[in-house]
């Protein structure tokens, strides 16, 4: 059966006490909207680089045992207490695979630009039910081949929440369930989808908002539903011309209260404006605020460092404290170790959008452009700069691409 996009219900209108934010209409915005596309995919890439992480995503396209001897050397290093910790290695494999370069979130971004690419005639809502069910499909027919649901040999890595939500949609579950029903279903794995979908409504951050909540309800609920709405808030503003707070002040808006999100966004906005504040016009001000944002919004508890209500307001944070700049951004996000599996990525995205593709770095351009395939292998190969062009070239203007009807 063809998926619908009328399987999720409509998202709720009234998220908070603040009055709802017109689309965006800057006297003068002297990136252009290419720029700004091509700045939020490079950006999403140079960030999910950026963190540790990637390179133990990125090791997975080297052979099984080499990662068996990494886990085998950190036990060694536990059992007898050296302080010498291991890394990824290749040993006499080829080693391109742990080189700089972007992983599982960029990967990710590009399965929704797709997606959103391929809506032809459809609107953008039944184009994203129909990639999602073509996942779900693929896990149904691997875990049909298989002699038992352990061995299956799934043919995609992703998140916990990501995983969970296909597992469901193949079981015959639809959305809301699918994200509801899941065990973690507050982690941030739709944020960096959401930033992608903001490109459908640039300078309209209601409605960017409420695309992306009809696509985290396939894997989130809550925070995380609440983060994604966030993200795409703010990215959507960014690509309308607006200067970060701006942004921020978008983001913010579409934050219940009472959510652990609302209370952690709100606290780390104002920190990243505080450091702003201090010492205006300086580099640096978002450095400054490493120390403060592991104490006071990092959580050291979990056993992972994905939960939207953590990462989304450090991403706040340091684009904030750095005015929007992504080579001050997304670095400091990067030295918050408990979350830069994400973090980086979506401090990426918004300051990548703010400031353009020229705004980043032409080494981490260069670095960043390709995507490798370890989590989802038929990208591999993927040019995020062509990506961009094309995401540029389709108007999403009409009824139809739009997706008026929820």
């Amino acid at each position: 059966m063809q998926p619908r996009a009328e399987e999720i219900p409509p998202p709720r209108r009234s998220r908070t006490a603040h009055a709802r934010r017109r689309p965006v209409n800057p006297v003068e915005d002297l990136v252009p909207r290419r720029s700004r596309v091509e700045g939020l995919l490079l950006g999403v890439a140079a960030g999910d680089a950026a963190g540790w992480p990637a390179g133990r995503h990125r090791a997975a396209r080297l052979p099984d045992w080499t990662r068996r001897l990494t886990r085998e050397l950190d036990t060694f290093a536990e059992l007898n207490a050296t302080t010498t910790l291991p890394v990824p290695i290749a040993l006499n494999q080829p080693p391109e695979p742990l080189r700089l370069g972007p992983s599982d979130d960029a990967e990710w971004a590009a399965f929704t630009a797709s997606a959103i690419l391929g809506a032809g005639p459809d609107d953008v809502r039944t184009a994203l039910a129909r990639a999602w069910h073509a996942l779900a499909d693929e896990i149904a027919a691997a875990a049909a081949r298989a002699d038992e649901i352990e061995s299956a040999r799934i043919p995609l890595r992703a998140r916990i929440s990501v995983r969970a939500g296909l597992g469901n949609l193949a079981a015959g579950l639809r959305p809301p369930a699918t994200g509801h029903d899941n065990p973690h279903y507050f982690d941030d794995a739709a944020c960096v989808r959401a930033a992608i979908l903001a490109v459908v409504h640039p300078g309209d951050p209601e409605r960017a908002a409420d695309l992306a909540e009809f696509d985290a309800r396939y894997t989130q609920d809550g925070d995380g539903v609440h983060g994604a709405r966030a993200m795409a808030a703010a990215v959507a503003t960014a690509l309308g011309g607006a200067p970060v707070d701006a942004c921020a002040d978008a983001a913010l808006d579409q934050l219940p209260e009472g959510t652990e999100i609302h209370r952690n966004a709100h606290r780390a906005v104002g920190l990243g404006r505080a450091a702003a504040a201090a010492r205006p016009g300086l580099t640096g001000n978002a450095f400054a605020l490493v120390p403060v944002l592991e104490h006071e919004i990092v959580d050291h508890v979990y056993s992972y460092g994905i939960a939207a209500a953590e990462t989304v307001p450090v991403a706040l944070a340091v684009a904030t404290a750095a005015a929007g700049a992504v080579s001050e951004a997304v670095p400091t996000a990067a030295c918050l170790s408990r979350v830069a599996d994400s973090a980086p990525a979506l401090a990426g995205a918004l300051t990548g959008a703010i400031g353009g593709a020229d705004a980043l770095p032409d080494t981490w351009r260069a670095a960043c452009r390709t995507l490798a395939g370890c989590a989802l292998p038929q990208f591999a190969g993927t040019d995020l700069v062509h990506l961009a062009e094309r995401l540029t070239r389709t108007s999403f203007d009409s009824p139809t691409m739009e997706g008026t009807s929820p």
